[in-house]
């Protein structure tokens, strides 16, 4: 069984989990990190959309065995437009609510993700980042909440883990937590409304017209498969920023915000065109320190989190299909106070009850 990281343990003794806080840290990041750039912010929205109006051409143009190439380039850059409506989301893109929610929803709308749906359910994940049964992004699934399920529902787990079908977790969530506006409080519901409201109007206008001058493949060329490339990356980005065979997720009672947020929180290398297309949102301790610095100051700040609390950072990662079977293959349960825990471990451990 693995043991979560004495790192962690190690932190909260010698200085006491309640000495640790985010306003400490916050205090020592310059304050260029904060300051909002009109500049910069419509730059990336330029650059943005050229690359994937780049990319569209590209797809239009490409022989088949090119088409490859074409897809993960235009679906890339369709993360792109993700990210920058992740600012919106933070308020982190302009100044005035109305201009990030604007933006926000019509970045959005091409990949049929409901802005506001997602701004919610995401800031949950910065309030409970790893807390145990709490974060709502890519959490852990306990050994006892497994053993609770059926087992085609355990099957489906264990094959979406072992067969490295991590790349399509960001969809079931996508489906299955933003369309539901019970799944929200009283107060959220209208704005989930409106939001879901926007892509689904959009869908049914630009879906038939697509699919009406292109065909089925069309469809599949121009927005399926590009589509498919944007939650390959949503997915990846999603798992790798915060789990690691040594991260640990805390019971509530136990939990940290600032340590979590330091030591939880993963700085992983990708290549240099996916930063540069994604607008550095990998460098992603900084933006779980504070939401308020937006994506073209994350570097700047994260240069001063490593000077002034290194030690408390975790290892960086550098992206690669060894990293992603590494993880894929150590943290598939969760044990409470222990760390990830293999499903042959926990087969192992429950032969006596569990006949597969």
């Amino acid at each position: 069984m693995t043991t979560s990281i004495i790192k962690t343990e190690e932190i909260s003794n010698n200085l006491g989990s309640s000495e640790l806080r985010l306003k400490d840290i916050i205090k020592t990041l310059p304050k260029e990190c904060f300051q909002l750039s009109r500049r910069k912010a419509w730059t990336q929205v330029i650059i943005n959309v050229l690359l994937v109006g780049l990319g569209y051409y590209s797809l239009t143009i490409s022989p088949w065995f090119l088409l490859p190439i074409a897809w993960i380039f235009t679906g890339t850059a369709l993360t792109g437009f993700f990210v920058i409506s992740h600012d919106c989301g933070h308020r982190s893109f302009a100044k005035r609510r109305w201009v990030n929610d604007l933006v926000g929803h019509i970045f959005l709308m091409p990949l049929i993700y409901p802005f506001h749906s997602w701004r919610i359910k995401h800031n949950h994940h910065h309030k409970h980042t790893n807390k145990l049964d709490e974060d709502n992004a890519w959490h852990p699934i306990r050994p006892e909440v497994f053993n609770s399920w059926d087992e085609t529902r355990q099957s489906a787990f264990e094959f979406f883990m072992r067969r490295r079908f991590w790349w399509v977790g960001s969809i079931g969530h996508w489906a299955v937590v933003h369309f539901d506006w019970r799944k929200f409080k009283a107060q959220e519901r209208a704005d989930v409304k409106l939001s879901v409201a926007v892509v689904v109007i959009f869908a049914a206008a630009f879906f038939p017209v697509l699919i009406a001058t292109t065909g089925i493949w069309g469809f599949v060329k121009f927005w399926f498969v590009p589509w498919l490339v944007y939650h390959f990356w949503m997915s990846t980005f999603t798992i790798v920023h915060h789990t690691y065979a040594d991260v640990p997720f805390k019971a509530a009672h136990k939990w940290n915000e600032a340590i979590a947020q330091l030591f939880g929180t993963i700085h992983c290398d990708y290549p240099r065109w996916v930063e540069f297309f994604c607008h550095d949102i990998n460098v992603h301790v900084p933006h779980h320190i504070s939401t308020a610095i937006p994506s073209y100051n994350l570097r700047l700040a994260y240069s001063s989190i490593k000077e002034n609390w290194g030690s408390y950072l975790h290892d960086e990662l550098k992206f690669s299909w060894p990293l992603m079977k590494q993880i894929t293959n150590q943290c598939q349960l969760y044990v409470t106070d222990v760390g990830y825990q293999t499903f042959d471990e926990y087969y192992a451990e429950n032969k006596h009850s569990v006949n597969r």
